[in-house]
């Protein structure tokens, strides 16, 4: 596949539904787990523009951070600190609607205002997490999860 991805406008989820195959065909015939993450971090970050777009991968009872687009960001993350954190705590995708009335947020830029992290399973283990952040107030929501966990469960941990 070219390395040129295509920008659909239209409802969100119309852009997803243009994203996804673009994403399915930059991963088919790629084992590289860290040339895969850089490359779905860059394609969501290009599709719609928000703040910051990564992975944390879990490490020795730590998040650490992996590939991302945006800002630079916090490097290591304690298990049920943050919104990063918590959802990896709970097992669950946590969207959080205004990161500022979120009890521990931390805050690695200033300009985030909303977030959305969806954890990674592999041999139902949470192994990694998807974190996106927007300078937007009620940016995500239940399309983005669904979306985002369709994503995340594209790539191969093997």
């Amino acid at each position: 596949m070219a390395e040129d991805l295509s920008i659909s406008k239209g409802t969100k989820v119309e852009q997803y539904l243009a994203l996804i195959p673009q994403i399915e065909g930059l991963l088919t015939g790629e084992p590289d787990l860290i040339a895969n993450l850089a490359n779905i971090t860059a394609a969501l970050k290009e599709q719609f523009g928000w703040l910051w777009v990564g992975f944390y991968l879990v490490k020795n009872d730590e998040l650490v951070l992996a590939p991302f687009q945006g800002p630079v960001a916090c490097t290591r993350i304690k298990k049920g600190r943050g919104v990063c954190g918590a959802a990896w705590q709970q097992e669950q995708t946590l969207i959080v609607p205004d990161v500022e009335k979120f009890p521990g947020h931390i805050a690695c830029s200033s300009l985030s205002r909303s977030e959305i992290v969806v954890p990674i399973f592999h041999q139902n283990e949470v192994v990694a997490i998807l974190d996106v952040d927007s300078i937007n107030l009620n940016e995500f929501d239940e399309i983005d999860k669904q979306y985002l966990e369709e994503i995340v469960g594209l790539i191969n941990w093997n």
